[in-house]
């Protein structure tokens, strides 16, 4: 089906649904603060798909762990001024907002975290 045709079939959501969508989505203990020391990212699964746990500016994020250039391992790469870069082909993206930097257009997926008791709870859909 052309995404044309598939838009208008599906309505778009109200804030207040989005918003009530996102809080009934559950929290996944995903790791241990300790296991992403500062200036480090983790690659965590949730069934088959992986995230990258990233700790850099005091703050601890999550990104859709599969690069959209070439399929790269986001959470097996490294940090750098507050960009994840991607081990295939050296593509950053801001572990705040997940946008490339060459192209704030392009960007990865960014998931909710909570820090309770020394363990990384990520929201996932």
């Amino acid at each position: 089906m052309p995404a044309a045709a598939l838009h208008l079939r599906c309505p778009r959501l109200t804030i207040a649904a989005r918003v009530a969508l996102t809080e009934s989505m559950p929290y996944l203990k995903v790791a241990n603060v300790e296991e992403v020391p500062h200036d480090s990212v983790l690659e965590v699964m949730v069934g088959q798909q992986p995230y990258a746990i990233c700790h850099t500016g005091g703050a601890i994020t999550a990104l859709n762990g599969i690069c959209p250039h070439r399929g790269g391992p986001l959470g097996q790469g490294q940090i750098h001024d507050g960009h994840v870069v991607c081990p295939y082909h050296l593509w950053e993206f801001d572990c705040r907002t997940g946008e490339y930097d060459l192209d704030s257009a392009r960007r990865v997926a960014t998931y909710e975290v909570r820090v309770e008791d020394g363990e990384i709870l990520l929201q996932v859909p």
